[in-house]
């Protein structure tokens, strides 16, 4: 089974969600041009990093973001892997993946496990250890945010229940460029699976990001991968050659979990 599938590599407007949902709407339109089965947004991306202000500017409940995934799926009849928001939750904020379908229909949301002290992310966000396993067109995939990708275990986690293809969303810094390729690579080759890794473009008052945005195949051959500028990256991927992969060399089935303490 194909899909077609769009990765939007926005540049964030620092701490101005009502710009960044606008941002997003325009690059929405011009990614449909692709006809693309599913888009994916970048982590954080109605805020971008302005964590000291998460109090002021998170989403209370997620609402207004899923709001507008869902009026955005069903106007497109497209599926939204709607990257990350800054999530608030009576009086915690937490970094939560939204994953809608194209009838508009919340299917999954997953909160970052792991977070970025280097970032100061321990500091304003909350931790949550619920799996990002969802379906789509009853295919079964899996999504993590940024810093995730750094913990083979829990990536793990999500392919060893069946997942063919692993979303990620980030807002991976320039410096650290090498370390995004080769980690997506190999999460790819040894979990014989899809990873489709949206980052996003630009700078804030801290940081330079370094885009890249990839799609990578079941071998870990790159089969897309965006510049550091704003774009919308598209590629096709067939997640019937994870089954054939996997038959070929079966490492799940090799696997010995009991040793691994």
């Amino acid at each position: 089974m194909k899909f077609k599938i769009s990765c939007i590599q926005m540049d964030i407007v620092f701490g101005n969600p009502i710009r960044n949902y606008q941002i997003a709407t325009e690059l929405i339109e011009k990614a449909m041009g692709e006809n693309p089965d599913i888009i994916v947004l970048p982590e954080l991306w109605t805020t971008g990093y302005d964590l000291t202000r998460l109090n002021e500017i998170a989403d209370q409940n997620a609402i207004k973001t899923i709001n507008f995934l869902q009026e955005s799926a069903k106007r497109h009849q497209v599926h939204f892997v709607g990257g990350s928001v800054a999530n608030r939750i009576e009086n915690e904020v937490l970094n939560t993946m939204l994953i809608i379908s194209k009838d508009g229909q919340p299917v999954q949301h997953y909160s970052k496990l792991h977070l970025f002290k280097l970032m100061d992310e321990h500091l304003y966000l909350q931790a949550r250890a619920e799996k990002g396993l969802f379906q789509l067109e009853n295919r079964p995939f899996a999504g993590v945010i940024c810093y995730d990708i750094r913990f083979p275990e829990w990536i793990r986690a999500h392919t060893s229940e069946g997942a063919e293809a692993l979303f990620v969303v980030a807002e991976w810094p320039e410096q650290r460029l090498a370390h995004w390729r080769a980690l997506l690579i190999a999460r790819a080759i040894e979990n014989q699976c899809y990873v489709i890794a949206c980052n996003r473009s630009g700078s804030d008052p801290n940081n330079k990001f370094a885009g890249h945005s990839m799609v990578i195949d079941p071998w870990g051959e790159v089969i897309a991968e965006a510049s550091t500028n704003e774009e919308i990256l598209s590629a096709e991927i067939d997640v019937d050659l994870v089954k054939e992969i996997r038959s070929q060399i079966p490492v799940f089935e090799d696997r010995k979990p009991e040793y691994y303490k």
